[in-house]
């Protein structure tokens, strides 16, 4: 059992998405005793941004890249192999101005590579990414579960089950900026619904 814990807040470790993503993992560690967890996180080691560089890069063969080029390339490797890896994902990914932060964007650009993690066929696209079960630790500070405003969740869980990643359970503290004890309440129900979903 492998299980990636991806942190994207600029606030780190100090997050409540980071901080209910620790407590998620701690307990599928404790339902797996021998899980290996690998923690990446976005804000403390930023993925560069896909630009135009890395995309020649990409597209070149690997005998014919610069060193620069191997590197960008060997970037984005090391992110796949993580996934792929993985038995368990668990992913922390805060509201930023109705939508994921970008360190978490640039993430989903890096493992998002065509016959690699997923290809086209003459019945259409298929995800590459298969077996494996999602947790979305999604943190706000309004309430938008269910509106037009949360539009997070459903790009997450289209770009995932793009990916073959199409087991996803959501986790949801909102109201995070309401109060004492919106706050206090907010989270208690999503340790509530991590307690459920690691038993």
């Amino acid at each position: 059992m492998n299980i990636l814990q991806i942190n994207s807040s600029i606030q780190a470790e100090n997050a409540y998405s980071s901080r209910l993503a620790d407590s998620l993992s701690a307990k599928l560690r404790r339902q797996f005793p021998q899980a290996q967890l690998v923690v990446r996180d976005l804000a403390k080691t930023p993925h560069p941004w896909l630009d135009k560089a890395a995309l020649i890069a990409f597209n070149t063969p690997a005998e014919q890249r610069t060193f620069q080029q191997a590197q960008r390339v060997a970037l984005d490797d090391t992110l796949i192999e993580e996934i792929q890896r993985a038995d368990r994902i668990v992913i922390a990914a805060p509201m930023y101005n109705f939508g994921i932060p970008v360190q978490l964007k640039a993430w989903i650009d890096a493992i998002a590579k065509a016959r690699v993690t997923f290809r086209y066929t003459e019945q259409g696209v298929e995800g590459l990414l298969k077996g494996k079960k999602v947790y979305v630790i999604q943190t706000a500070g309004g309430i938008h579960r269910g509106t037009a405003a949360d539009s997070q969740s459903a790009y997450l869980r289209t770009v995932l089950g793009f990916l073959g990643m199409t087991d996803i359970e959501f986790v949801y503290a909102e109201g995070l900026a309401l109060g004492e004890d919106a706050e206090q309440s907010a989270l208690k129900s999503a340790e509530d619904r991590i307690v459920a979903l690691a038993a």
